[in-house]
């Protein structure tokens, strides 16, 4: 039995592992496109590295049931085709005993998933978007893009190139009325460059043989135009970390400080279906591989097919099912009176209870 146990667990794990790697690849290649844009114009590789762990976690709960669902799609969907399932029944080993390592390793990923769902992976969420906000803060020049405009404040800043660690070509300058309604002034310049003080956090932008075009409201109408050798403008990009807000939101807090928020918020009276609906959405999640095993169990062996492909599709289509369901409930989170807290489990029961009625009934062949 213990040569059995170990051929299972031996395909699951191989199975497993391809999949998971080939899955977090993805998804985690997904959140990465726009990073990527800003490494290429300057925000450091250590900083890139570092937002990739930070969102590592979150993404692993993600893959990991995924993971189980191609693993057992894949083995005993092959088990099955070639008759290897109904040879060891045959011999007197039920369907709970050739599946008891799987039940067991899945029982081990589900704590795992918990424990990032509800410790490690909402804190480092919350890191990893304020690492690339800093490193870009901190580089102004990474945020300059020819032809994509630049907004702060009152100033629009277009480019048409940018060279070196901080000069740029072409610069094109809108300064805006009080209201932000018209254009009051239109600077353009052959070149210019960026002087960045990190300490105080002040970008200086700096404009070389400008033509200045100043709008005046009167009722002529007259454009005066003016031109300078040499133009200065400050910008205290600091101000943005500074005046971000200090609470964290639901979704970057650990359970324990979710738990306390809502105690909180229920003593001052207040709606809490937000946070609850958050509370239960990373539990629902936690608790998808054990779903996704009971589920994807007798579909194999029904399915009987050799092709990895056959397995892959149905795995794509259940997790797809299952994961949209339950971003569908988190979306109602507005609309209290229809209880998407409770809602978020539906998923979760119908996989669960599906599966084991199918896995039943396979048993009882």
């Amino acid at each position: 039995m213990k040569i059995l146990n170990w051929y299972v667990t031996r395909g699951f794990l191989v199975a497993f592992f391809m999949a998971i790697l080939v899955l977090t690849f993805g998804m985690t290649g997904a959140n990465l496109v726009k990073v990527l844009v800003y490494v290429s114009q300057g925000v450091s590789f250590w900083d890139f590295c570092r937002f990739t762990v930070s969102i590592l976690p979150i993404i692993l709960t993600f893959t990991v049931p995924w993971a189980v669902m191609v693993a057992v799609m894949v083995v005993f969907g092959r088990m099955s085709a070639d008759n290897e399932i109904t040879a060891m029944r045959a011999c007197g080993v039920s369907i709970m005993q050739i599946v008891s390592p799987i039940l067991i390793i899945t029982f081990l990923l589900t704590l795992l998933c918990l424990y990032l769902q509800v410790e490690i992976g909402p804190p480092l969420l919350g890191r990893s978007r304020s690492i690339m906000k800093e490193a870009v803060i901190n580089r102004p020049m990474s945020i300059f893009e020819p032809g994509k405009p630049i907004e702060y404040e009152d100033t629009i800043i277009y480019i048409d190139d940018k060279s070196g660690t901080n000069q740029l070509k072409g610069v094109q300058m809108y300064r805006m009325t009080d209201n932000n309604s018209a254009i009051a002034q239109d600077i353009s310049a052959e070149t210019g460059e960026i002087l960045v003080d990190e300490e105080k956090q002040v970008m200086t932008i700096v404009l070389y043989n400008c033509l200045i075009s100043d709008k005046f409201s009167d009722r002529t109408g007259s454009i005066e135009r003016l031109f300078s050798k040499e133009m200065r403008f400050g910008f205290d990009y600091g101000s943005e970390i500074n005046n971000a807000p200090v609470t964290n939101r639901a979704k970057f807090m650990r359970l324990t400080d979710l738990m306390g928020r809502i105690r909180l918020t229920r003593e001052i009276n207040r709606d809490t279906t937000e946070l609850e609906v958050e509370l239960n959405q990373r539990i629902a999640f936690a608790l998808s591989p054990v779903a996704f095993l009971l589920l994807g169990l007798p579909l194999a062996i029904r399915t009987s097919r050799r092709e990895t492909s056959v397995g892959l599709f149905l795995s794509v289509i259940l997790a797809g099912v299952f994961f949209l369901s339950i971003i569908l409930c988190e979306s109602l989170c507005s609309y209290p009176k229809l209880y998407p807290q409770y809602l978020l489990w539906l998923p979760n029961i119908i996989f669960q209870a599906l599966g084991a009625w199918m896995t039943y009934r396979i048993s009882q062949r």
